[in-house]
């Protein structure tokens, strides 16, 4: 008889996801193979073929084998793959109408807690498609509507921080605190969750490995208190139990054996291939049995009997199986109250002093059932007998006092002889029973407290969901919190308010912290405010924490140009290039080496392979248009930054290049407006600012360039460019004596610079003190000789400006 279709799809399928668990992506995909040859008309089967080509690299294999289902939008999986190949191939609208034809297959999917070590959803959720969507609408230049997906998908799932980065990339604006926060929806999700999470943990805690604990639920076959096939099955597995409880220092469970099944089963309903739903079912069922301990049923005697009766030779030293019950049976059986009465009837002959013993100290049992009252009784017996279900209402004169007094001397000797093994039969099912190696008086006495634990029991069972339900709700407020730390420093970033971003970062906690992703943005921080020699600091710390960290390397590099380290710059590109060839940061890296030194051509060569590599790489882009721009190539540079701006419509240094190569071609006003974009992308760098000042000065503008130095000497109060174009517009506009206050503030910060000594004097000899013009003109000429010339012409200048006024006077 041939196998079933659909039992050998589902083998594939479960070894497919094996293996894509596991990330053995190449048997994967030969699996996938054979499936999709088993089934070629199935979308199930196309879409597991295009996830392994996905994940092993082969996007056009992957977009070819999704193409059928995930066009049509008729299988999830499939446009969920095809959108993602789309995304990569460039071919954007084709996965945006996948994913809008499938919208009723994930519109009201939420996964959220439904992933777990033993657990996952194969498709994706409302979320993830959102999140998917929103990069081929922005990708496809629509950002009105990849900024509406971008929200839902945060809607769903606040942790969605792809979602988070691509707003970040839009420039729409961003209320932080009201995207990671607690809302109705989550904590309805959670509470959710918290339940499935209960049913798998008590699942799992019915179906343990170890065999200490017993099996919840438990069928006929395989419950040792009900028929005698059992409790038979039972003796001979585990005869030799002291034996096993020596090598392993535990019990056997029957339980454990006869239900090994059940784990296997559960375990297979989890994986993708299986029903879900079913499983959680399954799960729901179980853990609605009450946790309350069964009456003994009937024919508890005549197993005994019949036991004895078989086995003619001695019994096992221990029988500890017998002290493993079910806790779940809800319906007593109909004679369970003539059964406690037979029980009462023979308790009241047992005696135990005079019992044969083995090597291991237990007590041995008698070949036949004795059928006179005042006859030893077995062993088995007396267990069964002390583990009576708490409701049995043995009182304490069952025993008499002689036969009292020779159980606690039995008891004692026995526990002599087995410290280990005996104290942990009473414990096996619930922890409320009885020790056997414990003294006590009486039955009832022994009653109360086990029923005392069985309702604190109930009391825990009870209390357990909701402590931990509370718990999962301070770890998600907790995450929560930390994400909106995370995004408000990342989003002041965006918008280059560095130094509120950076202290954002510094709140954080030391762990969190003291991380390469934020020590990175700490770095990028100070590097957009020109601060490049903090900026090395932590991106030296990053690279002593990730070595084969590749991301942010190329700001790195570039703050090592400015810092003009050549051989820290040229140790970082062979550490880069020796970590993957295939970066465009390792290539960025290279190419700022070339440049700095002076080696144009090889460092655009390095610029042109990490943008083909990376199409998207706007900033490499545009190291290629400062490359032509030193080579005075200013068509080619117009090319290169407008290639960053299609790569990146909020990257300013783009813009900044073009305004710059307008500049330099003496357009003025083409430079002021992209001067001007600029700095509307980054309003907070002093530098775009004093370009725009420096344009309208060439424009015969003075106020309103005054009017951008002023603004740029307020961002960046110790910037030395600024205050000096500033003292420079205001001794134009006759401003001599704010010129000086400005000047000397300039002094103070710059002493070396020879431009502000040059400048001095120029604005002594407007004020006529030639002696302190002098002084300043002297010092310019010897911080640098170079410009000797000039600053001799200043000088004589000033002589025949004093003989000019003298004959004047």
């Amino acid at each position: 008889m041939s196998p079933s279709t659909a039992h050998i799809s589902s083998q594939l399928r479960q070894l497919i996801y094996y293996h894509l668990d596991n990330n053995l992506v190449r048997n994967a995909l030969f699996l996938a193979g054979r499936l999709h040859a088993y089934e070629p008309r199935a979308a199930e089967s196309s879409y597991l073929l295009a996830l392994c080509h996905l994940q092993s690299g082969q996007v056009k294999a992957a977009y070819d084998y999704s193409k059928n289902f995930g066009w049509r939008g008729t299988h999830l999986g499939c446009a969920y793959v095809f959108a993602q190949a789309c995304l990569d191939l460039g071919k954007y609208p084709e996965g945006i109408t996948a994913l809008e034809r499938s919208k009723g297959l994930w519109s009201t999917k939420n996964h959220w807690g439904k992933h777990s070590e033993t657990r996952r959803q194969h498709l994706p959720d409302a979320a993830a498609v959102l999140c998917l969507q929103g990069k081929l609408f922005y990708a496809h230049n629509e950002l009105n509507a990849a900024v509406e997906c971008y929200v839902d998908a945060l809607k769903l799932n606040p942790f969605m921080w792809d979602a988070f980065l691509g707003l970040c990339e839009t420039g729409v604006n961003i209320r932080v605190p009201n995207i990671f926060k607690m809302t109705p929806e989550l904590s309805a999700l959670l509470a959710s969750s918290s339940q499935d999470d209960l049913d798998v943990s008590s699942d799992k805690a019915a179906h343990p490995a170890g065999p200490l604990q017993s099996q919840p639920k438990l069928n006929s076959s395989t419950d040792p208190f009900t028929s005698l096939t059992s409790r038979t099955e039972a003796v001979g597995t585990h005869g030799s139990s002291a034996l096993w409880e020596k090598l392993n220092g535990s019990t056997v469970s029957v339980a454990s054996t006869g239900t090994s099944a059940v784990p296997a089963i559960r375990e297979g309903t989890e994986t993708p291939g299986g029903q879900s739903s079913e499983s959680d079912d399954r799960v729901m069922h179980r853990t609605d049995a009450p946790l309350e301990p069964p009456l003994a049923p009937a024919r508890k005697n005549r197993t005994i009997q019949t036991i004895s009766a078989d086995h003619g030779m001695d019994s096992p030293p221990k029988m500890k199986p017998t002290g493993i019950r079910p806790r779940t049976r809800t319906k007593p059986e109909p004679d369970e109250s003539t059964t406690t009465y037979t029980e009462r009837e023979l308790s009241h002959g047992v005696r135990v002093g005079d019992r044969k013993r083995t090597v291991s100290g237990s007590v041995a049992h008698s070949a036949q059932q004795p059928t006179e009252p005042g006859a030893p009784q077995r062993r088995s017996v007396r267990l069964f007998n002390q583990i009576k279900p708490t409701t049995s209402k043995l009182s304490s004169t069952a025993l008499g006092t002689k036969d009292g007094r020779e159980m606690k001397k039995v008891r004692a000797t026995g526990a002599k002889g087995r410290t280990t093994t005996a104290p942990s039969v009473g414990r096996v099912v619930s922890g409320n029973r009885k020790h056997i190696g414990d003294t006590h008086d009486g039955e009832a006495k022994d009653h109360r407290p086990a029923t005392s634990a069985s309702n604190g029991t109930h009391h825990t069972s009870s209390r357990g969901p909701s402590l931990d339900r509370s718990k999962a709700v301070e770890a998600l407020t907790w995450l929560l919190e930390l994400f909106s730390k995370l995004a408000s420093g990342y989003f002041a970033l965006c918008r280059y308010r560095c130094a509120e971003a950076t202290q954002i970062f510094a709140a954080l906690s030391q762990g969190q912290r003291e991380t390469p992703w934020v020590l990175s943005q700490i770095g990028r921080a100070y590097y957009e405010q020109a601060m490049y020699s903090e900026a090395e600091k932590y991106f030296v710390r990053v690279k002593s924490m990730a070595p084969s960290r590749l991301e942010d390397m190329e700001i790195y590099s570039t703050v090592l140009w400015h810092l003009k380290n050549d051989v820290e710059l040229a140790y970082l590109a062979h550490e880069l290039m020796e970590t993957d060839r295939l970066s465009p940061q390792a290539w960025c890296a290279v190419g700022n080496s070339f440049s700095h030194q002076r080696d144009h051509d090889q460092a655009l060569k390095c610029f042109k392979r990490a943008t083909q590599l990376d199409p998207h790489f706007a900033y490499g882009f545009t190291l290629q248009g400062h490359e032509y721009v030193a080579n005075e190539e200013y068509d080619k540079a117009l090319d290169a930054y407008r290639h960053g701006i299609s790569a990146d419509s909020r990257h300013y240094n783009a813009w900044y290049g073009l305004g710059t190569v307008y500049d330099k071609m003496g357009k003025l006003e083409f430079a002021e407006q992209h001067f001007r974009n600029a700095a509307n992308i980054n309003p907070t760098n002093a530098v775009l600012i004093c370009c725009i000042g420096l344009v309208l000065e060439k424009m015969n503008n003075p106020r309103g360039a005054l009017a951008q130095y002023g603004r740029a000497c307020q961002l960046a109060p110790h910037s030395v460019l600024a205050r000096f174009r500033k003292a420079r517009v205001l001794m134009k506009l006759s401003e001599l004596k704010l010129a000086l206050t400005e000047l000397k503030v300039l002094k103070d910060m710059a002493p070396d610079e020879a431009n502000v000594h040059y400048l001095l004097g120029k604005l002594y000899k407007m004020l006529h003190e030639k002696a302190n013009a002098i002084k300043h003109f002297t010092t310019a000429l010897n911080l640098d000789p170079k410009a000797a010339q000039y600053i001799k012409d200043a000088m004589e200048s000033l002589d025949d400006d004093e003989e000019d006024d003298e004959d004047m006077a």
